[in-house]
């Protein structure tokens, strides 16, 4: 089967609004399939591609776009079993049998393919993609859950669910989020949701309140006190907290370089450091902290596909909710509200809907 009439928006220059095109006829390959893409997320690694001259892999113009949720409507001959299932598409796709997929290091592959970097993604009607790694997902949903609203675990939730993930993190770890929108925001409510006490750092007071309504149990605005402070009040909070763990785990997940100096500037005797937010910009630390207090530090590009289905469980059954961090604008509006978030001029994470209102139509 193939596909005919589907339109996306793509980037032909850096710097420039996005462009509408009419797609060629769809048709998957052998072992690819064809989704009619229900909702697509913008996310801050887009506007890298666009604005801040982070190469893509594969060169101009293309559909940017890799946080997708969709129903299968076409699959080549070894993946007909996906016709008609609601999925999430990883936003990494590994190959599956290059020497990092089997040492079980499946995200730095470097046969992956990304969606909107190393071919077309999810600005548009429809995307073809390939079928191994998807994350299918069982309807009917629950109420208040939408087939477009869970494109973001497609990134937004799974990265810092991946990041979480090898910390290690349990009921007796205080957490800390440094950055509390998108990414960090869903990353306060999985760690309270494994039991961990969390903190959540943010200069946007709104984010820290939905923060503090959403698993966290303290809200720090770093631009609103010293260092000094600032390390005596997350002091403070772990001795109230009662947890026994050993050292804090730290998430960066603001992605900017004062996110990354105040993460750091947190190390204590044990500490891990997670960095999953992402800037081009240089940060200037000390890096023998990471000695003296016998700390970790890791990063993580994305998330295997096989974790995406307990990523999915805790949206589905409500541990991490999605509606107060996201709003949605047709895709029809793409340039413009693309440009807006590129400016910051848009606060929550956009989901982009095709149909001439975001219906879907």
């Amino acid at each position: 089967m193939t596909i005919q009439g589907a339109h996306a928006y793509r980037l032909i220059e850096k710097g420039k609004l996005l462009e509408r095109f009419e797609l060629p006829t769809l048709e998957p390959g052998a072992d690819e399939v064809i989704i009619q893409i229900a909702g697509c997320g913008i996310c801050h690694t887009d506007v890298g591609f666009a604005v801040d001259g982070l190469p893509t892999r594969k060169p101009l113009p293309l559909v940017l776009g890799h946080e997708i949720s969709g129903r299968v409507v076409a699959a080549g001959e070894h993946a007909q079993d996906w016709v008609g299932r609601l999925v999430v598409v990883p936003a990494v796709i590994p190959c599956g049998t290059c020497a990092a997929c089997k040492a079980g290091r499946p995200t730095i592959c470097r046969n992956q393919f990304m969606p909107g970097n190393d071919g077309d993604g999810g600005f548009a009607t429809h995307v073809r993609i390939p079928a191994r790694g998807l994350c299918a997902v069982p309807e009917p949903l629950p109420p208040g859950i939408d087939a477009d609203s869970l494109s973001v675990i497609a990134d937004a939730v799974t990265t810092p669910w991946e990041a979480i993930r090898r910390a290690g993190v349990g009921p007796e770890d205080v957490t800390v989020f440094v950055g509390v929108g998108g990414v960090g925001g869903f990353g306060v409510q999985i760690a309270a949701a494994l039991g961990a006490a969390v903190i959540a750092i943010d200069v946007d007071k709104e984010r820290c309140e939905l923060a503090l309504a959403h698993g966290a149990g303290l809200a720090l605005d770093p631009a609103s006190m010293n260092d000094k402070d600032l390390k005596a009040a997350v002091r403070s909070f772990v001795k109230q907290s009662g947890r026994n763990g050993i050292g804090l785990k730290i998430f960066e997940t603001s992605g900017t370089t004062a996110g990354q100096q105040t993460a750091f500037g947190l190390l204590d005797f044990g500490a891990y450091l997670a960095v999953v937010g992402y800037t081009s910009n240089k940060a200037e630390f000390r890096l023998s902290n990471l000695m003296a207090f016998d700390a970790t530090a890791r990063g993580n590009w994305g998330c295997p596909p096989d974790q995406y289905p307990l990523a999915l469980d805790l949206v589905l059954g409500g541990s991490i909710v999605i509606a107060p961090y996201v709003e949605r604008h047709s895709l029809e509006e793409a340039p413009v509200v693309f440009d807006a978030v590129a400016r910051h001029a848009i606060r929550r994470r956009v989901i982009l809907k095709p149909g001439p209102n975001g219906t879907g139509n």
